[in-house]
């Protein structure tokens, strides 16, 4: 069987007869090692979340698909700017590459694809680095979902943020994290919540930002990403183009702006923390949660160094000073009214 190596494709370098013959007639064209990688003549700055992250690129299209996904964003932080690096090579090729592997170091997040797709995300800090061929650019969603997800969650979910599986909607400046695996109903009530008056702050998955006293969060508001059994509780939804994901389920990707009635919010500050239940089928009620189902919820979707696994669990006791509750529910606007007494009037 053929090693990984052997199925490698690298251009071949001149033997030293060839540069021999060169060298008599003319400078030779040896000056660029045959795997170096292409040289990034492309420069922008963009601000995934509010954070300034400088982005380089040989490509184009590469530069286009990362304004498309982080252009939505304004500067909101000073922290030291991150970096990421994008090279891309020409393959003839144009078919999408196959789903990526990933894997967790102590420092670093790899993702690999194949040998001519692949991610090294050091963190706390430090450049993230891509090679990446011109197929997978090709693939927008592909090269996004993978590739540019990786990039800024490397240095974001690490250094700056703690990530919390949930969604957050927020009213009267107050925020409910709405917590729950997944299929739990997280996105179906956040934009139920936002379609009834609540600002909209993200569908899936928030950010507790670091070095302040408070509980912020931050969340990407500009973005709903619905199951396709969504359009049974959405009739709008009906027409919506359905998208196929790399990791997990299809799914329906809708910018928020198309909904000029819904209001939404980079960030809130949390005020209650409620996990979703609709396992039950009689019975509707809000009830006290337990705290440490909450805290250990919270902490299996972290990863980092040890270091930034510290300052992460030391957020998450901060959210965790947040009440924690139980929705038990099947009525959306029955959730939804609930939630909004709470909000407004306490348990």
């Amino acid at each position: 069987m053929a090693s990984a190596t052997a199925q490698i494709q690298m251009p071949r370098p001149l033997t030293v007869e060839e540069i021999e013959a060169a060298c008599r007639e003319s400078e030779p064209e040896c000056e660029r090692h045959y795997n170096d990688a292409p040289s990034l003549t492309l420069e922008t700055m963009l601000f995934p979340l509010g954070f300034p992250m400088r982005v380089l690129t040989n490509s184009v299209e590469a530069l286009h698909q990362c304004r498309m996904k982080w252009g939505v964003f304004e500067q909101e932080f000073d922290s030291e700017p991150m970096e990421t690096h994008i090279h891309v090579t020409e393959t003839e090729s144009r078919e999408c590459p196959p789903a990526p592997t990933y894997r967790f170091m102590e420092n670093m997040l790899l993702v690999a694809a194949d040998a001519e797709n692949v991610c090294v995300a050091p963190y706390p800090r430090g450049k993230t680095r891509m090679m990446v061929s011109s197929a997978a650019v090709a693939h927008p969603t592909y090269f996004s979902q993978i590739f540019l997800e990786a990039a800024a969650a490397g240095q974001i979910w690490t250094r700056l943020t703690t990530p919390i599986h949930a969604a957050c909607v927020a009213i009267d400046g107050r925020g409910v994290l709405l917590c729950g695996d997944s299929g739990a109903g997280k996105t179906s009530l956040s934009y139920a919540c936002a379609r009834a008056g609540w600002q909209f702050v993200s569908d899936d998955t928030s950010h507790l930002l670091h070095n302040e006293t408070g509980r912020h969060v931050l969340g990407y508001c500009h973005q709903v990403r619905f199951r396709p059994s969504a359009v049974d509780l959405f009739p709008e939804l009906a027409d919506a183009e359905i998208m196929p994901r790399i990791v997990g389920k299809p799914s329906i990707e809708l910018p928020t702006s198309i909904w000029p009635a819904i209001e939404v919010a980079r960030s809130a500050h949390v005020d209650y923390i409620v996990f979703l239940n609709r396992r039950q089928p009689n019975g509707a009620e809000l009830v006290p949660y337990h705290r440490d189902v909450a805290r250990y919820y919270m902490r299996q979707h972290l990863f980092g160094t040890s270091q930034t696994k510290l300052a992460q669990c030391a957020a998450i006791e901060s959210l965790l000073k947040a009440e924690v509750l139980e929705l038990r529910y099947q009525s959306l606007d029955w959730a939804i009214a609930r939630l909004e007494r709470l909000v407004r009037e306490g348990l």
